[in-house]
């Protein structure tokens, strides 16, 4: 399983803005990351799974 830093989640999610991902996260359009140590990090097939759930 690949884990993507917030870097790679905003290049994933075409360029949005940090304020849009977490504005993104409180509505639950994307899953909540998971914390190692003091970084987050999204696992991408959970990514995945959010991006092919949304509306086209």
């Amino acid at each position: 399983m690949r884990y993507l830093n917030f870097n790679d989640l905003q290049a994933k999610l075409g360029n949005r803005s940090r304020s849009s991902i977490y504005r993104d996260l409180e509505l639950g359009r994307i899953p909540r990351p998971i914390k190692l140590g003091s970084r987050l990090y999204w696992p991408e097939a959970d990514i995945d799974a959010a991006i092919a759930a949304l509306p086209k």
